[in-house]
């Protein structure tokens, strides 16, 4: 009886979620790409007066290439359809984006895609006119409450009155289109930067929103260039003035999505409308520039991956850091492995292992959990075999790693548990930011997840999402 109310009792503190006004501030207007127009307005999707409807155009007189990967949920939302449609009859072709927070136009039937479409249409008349362009150009997101129909009109009047009326180029218009992104999240997620390809300067920039329902899937668009095997919702798109063709933008984004977007978790939970877009519209290219492409020009091309996905995983780490209810941003790293995908799975079932997180958060050292949650996982077959591969518990080391670069506590070494400092490892997981390493001693394989504990606010603020 006394085990009873030990359990049922909790000498965990109830801690307050840590302030994320510094991961957000001023950039400068020369890091973000050429030849785009945006802006966020208030349209009254949201019962405040928070802006709600963004919309992005590429003005760039070169054509404007498309790559979007969309959630593997089966009750894709109605943007999602629509503009998986739209990518694949365009042949990776668009020139706009735009989105409304505060509703998710999901599992709304007919009446959902309508509306969609209408979103598509309004911005499509926005566009600089061309005489080669196809029918539809805008690609379409929203997010929000799951099973409302749009306030269609609103939005409507929001992207064909209001929008025009506020577009810029500078950093209060690209704030604005970041801020129409967001639901629960605490502050908008904007990023920017420079690179160089063969001697020519380019620049990226991209906004993302999410802090609850996060645990992406993500894959391809339909287009004919995509593989087709490939595997509070998360919303992002990356805009970039270089050259890219428009297969070549979709292989670069699936690669760095696996390695970014498709490697955070706040809460285990995959969205209906998970959509990473991204476009890229030449406008800092020459005149005769060709499109940089992966059979024509590897080097270019994998200057151009590396490049995305070490810009997508800034901007998805920015979802984790601003998690539902956040105290912890938690790096889990699986090394040893035998493949990338195997390394993937268990730093993933690591990472949305409630009771990792729970542990993460009571500042917990409760190593077995994280072992737990890496034998869970089966593991895939060597190539050229069919039989399973399995750990071998006597090869695995557990590590947590300081944030200020002291030396590493081992807690498990090949199987043998450590005489852990339980004082040292209680200071490092009270750090807002550590990690934790998982060797497995199988093989050269690694993948890394960004996780987050889980908090009493997060109960607070998903058990009454609606209201």
């Amino acid at each position: 009886m006394s085990h009873l109310f030990k359990r049922l009792s909790s000498t965990v503190t109830i801690k307050p979620t840590p302030s994320k006004a510094h991961l957000h501030g001023f950039l400068p207007s020369s890091l973000f790409p050429a030849g785009y127009l945006l802006t966020g307005v208030h349209a009254g999707v949201k019962k405040t007066t928070a802006l709600d409807v963004g919309v992005i155009l590429s003005t760039s007189e070169r054509p404007t290439s498309a790559a979007a990967c969309f959630t593997r949920n089966a009750f894709k939302a109605a943007p999602v359809l629509v503009s998986d449609e739209i990518l694949t009859v365009n042949g990776g072709r668009a020139r706009g984006i735009v989105v409304n927070s505060g509703c998710a136009n999901a599992v709304t039937g007919q009446q959902g895609l309508k509306d969609a479409w209408a979103m598509v249409r309004a911005t499509d008349a926005l566009l600089p006119s061309r005489s080669d362009k196809p029918e539809h150009e805008t690609l379409v997101m929203s997010t929000g409450v799951i099973g409302q129909n749009l306030p269609i009109n609103k939005i409507l009047d929001g992207i064909r009155t209001k929008a025009p009326t506020s577009f810029g180029t500078d950093f209060a218009a690209w704030e604005r289109a970041a801020k129409a992104f967001m639901t629960t999240d605490t502050f908008p997620k904007l990023r920017a930067r420079k690179f160089t390809i063969g001697g020519v300067e380019y620049h990226m920039a991209g906004m993302d929103k999410g802090a609850g329902m996060i645990h992406p899937d993500m894959g391809p668009a339909s287009t004919s260039f995509a593989p087709k095997s490939l595997h509070a919702t998360l919303l992002g798109c990356i805009l970039t003035d270089a050259p890219v063709s428009p297969r070549s933008l979709q292989s670069a984004l699936t690669y760095a999505v696996e390695r970014s977007f498709n490697s955070i978790s706040v809460d285990g939970d995959m969205s209906t409308n998970d959509t990473i877009i991204v476009l890229a519209n030449g406008a800092a290219a020459g005149e005769d520039a060709k499109e940089i492409d992966e059979e024509t020009d590897m080097e270019s091309y994998e200057i151009f991956k590396t490049e995305l996905t070490a810009f997508a995983a800034d901007l998805a780490k920015l979802v984790v850091r601003d998690g539902e209810g956040a105290t912890k941003f938690v790096t889990v790293t699986v090394k040893e492995a035998n493949s990338f995908t195997d390394a993937h799975s268990i730093a993933s079932r690591i990472s949305t292992s409630a009771l990792v997180k729970t542990a993460l958060y009571g500042e917990d050292a409760n190593w077995g959990r994280i072992l737990a949650a890496t034998g869970s996982v089966p593991l895939a077959p060597l190539p050229n075999t069919s039989t399973p591969t399995v750990i071998h518990p006597t090869t695995v080391s557990v590590t947590f790693i300081p944030s200020d670069g002291s030396t590493p506590l081992p807690v498990l070494v090949n199987g043998e548990p450590e005489n852990v400092d339980e004082v040292r490892a209680k200071a490092i997981l009270s750090e807002e930011e550590f990690g934790i390493e998982v060797r497995l001693g199988m093989g050269d394989k690694e993948a890394t997840y960004w996780t987050c504990d889980f908090s009493y606010e997060y109960v607070k603020i998903n058990g009454d999402y609606r209201s």
